[in-house]
């Protein structure tokens, strides 16, 4: 019985080293901002994880879904990069990069509704977002009929 009860504690701290070295190999796909880049969205709630001026930017993979509506295939990635807000004669202009989140098709992500998500410094290092708490929760109850993706292809319009 002890044998089993340590075999089952060392399990799952190998587990969880595993699920913390993959996290740990996320990193910003290279080029994406040669990906097609929507409009500037300006969100001026200051308790939202996006107040600012943001893009997303989405790779040729998830364009034709994000164009017609479905289901999107394995590996389809987009890139959400978060600017501050400056005031200048009272209009919100862009400021400096705070954030940039990384969503990715990966049907292995259970627990996020098959995306992987990661969020990152300005300068592309790892941020420590949850991404269970942080992401998902807005995307399942924003987007649970649009595979969880909240931006619409209008947004590039």
């Amino acid at each position: 019985m002890k044998k089993t009860a340590i075999f089952f504690a060392l399990a799952a701290v190998i587990g969880a080293a595993g699920a913390a070295s993959a996290a740990d190999k996320v990193s910003l796909p290279k080029g994406y901002e040669k990906w097609q880049k929507s409009k500037p969205r300006v969100e001026t709630d200051k308790k939202s994880l996006f107040y600012g001026i943001h893009y997303i930017y989405v790779d040729k993979k998830a364009m034709k879904t994000y164009k017609s509506g479905g289901v999107y295939p394995e590996g389809s990635r987009f890139v959400a990069v978060n600017y501050t807000i400056k005031d200048e004669g009272g209009k919100p202009v862009q400021g400096k990069k705070n954030m940039i989140v990384l969503m990715k098709k990966d049907n292995k992500q259970k627990e996020t509704g098959g995306w992987q998500f990661a969020g990152f410094s300005p300068d592309g290092k790892l941020s420590g977002l949850d991404p269970a708490k942080d992401c998902f929760g807005c995307h399942l109850r924003d987007a649970k009929d649009t595979d969880y993706v909240i931006s619409k292809y209008a947004d590039f319009k």
